[in-house]
């Protein structure tokens, strides 16, 4: 086992994930994410492995997020992707199980590429930047903060994560488990938001420095006014924005980071 390995299960989780946030029909998109979390599972054992046998892994990536314009569009290169990946995998009781949760997987996508009715148009990367009835500010708003806030809960999972499979602490593990399982909840909102306004974009790479924390006090206060702000980012949002709906979600993520925050000050008192 070693990086390259983990890049493509990373690169394959995002594929998946973003797989879901194309697809308009939500029996699919539904099912897709449920496939994403399992692929992001399959990281977090394959990372813990990989520092079990004395090892390392990084988050870099080479892929990039093609307009596909259908649903099988979508699905025929995320089955190759997955064939592909398999291709690296060794003997053992973890590449056991990764290979029955894809085959799986495999076998709802030949279930759905076998059906032409399933084979709708996408309109993710239609580039539309529209959304109902909302007025240009707003949807300036609205874009410019989909854009900075799916970037930092991509970033946010990641970071976790890496710290989470470092630590000792009972603790701090079950908070860093929290703040993963919130900002994946996160991601997927916003992404799926992209999609409708047809901008749906990969998130920017991470720098190692971002996640090779030397400094975790440091981290968490950092933290913690990135929280803030991200709080105010969506209060503002939710008093601009000319959408009743809308408003009330952007106002349910700001309570969320209230508690976000909370958590991570538990982590400043360990």
């Amino acid at each position: 086992m070693n990086n390259e390995l983990y890049k493509r299960k990373h690169e394959l989780w995002l594929k998946i994930l973003f797989a879901s946030f194309a697809i308009d029909d939500e029996a699919i998109k539904s099912r897709l994410y449920d496939f994403s979390q399992i692929a992001f599972r399959h990281m977090k054992w394959l990372g813990e492995a990989i520092l079990e046998n004395g090892g390392d892994y990084n988050y870099e990536r080479d892929m990039m997020l093609y307009k596909r314009q259908s649903v099988f569009e979508v699905l025929e290169p995320l089955k190759e992707d997955i064939l592909k990946t398999q291709e690296l995998y060794g003997k053992s009781v973890l590449f056991e199980r990764i290979k029955s949760d894809e085959s799986y997987l495999l076998q709802y996508l030949d279930e759905l590429l076998a059906d032409e009715k399933n084979d709708q148009a996408v309109e993710a990367f239609s580039m539309k930047n529209r959304w109902d009835k909302l007025d240009a500010p707003s949807l300036m708003s609205l874009t410019m903060f989909l854009f900075e806030e799916s970037y930092k809960e991509y970033e946010l999972i990641l970071v976790y994560a890496y710290m989470q499979a470092r630590t000792d602490s009972l603790k701090e593990y079950n908070v860093f488990q929290d703040l993963v399982d919130e900002s994946h909840f996160h991601l997927k909102s916003f992404g799926n938001m992209m999609a409708k306004l047809g901008i749906l974009a990969l998130p920017r790479e991470l720098h190692e420095l971002t996640y090779k924390i030397t400094d975790l006090k440091k981290f968490i206060k950092d933290g913690i006014a990135e929280e803030e702000a991200a709080k105010e980012m969506c209060r503002e949002l939710a008093s601009s924005i000319n959408d009743e709906r809308l408003s009330s979600f952007f106002t349910f993520i700001d309570n969320q980071e209230n508690y976000h925050i909370e958590l991570m000050k538990r982590l400043l008192d360990e």
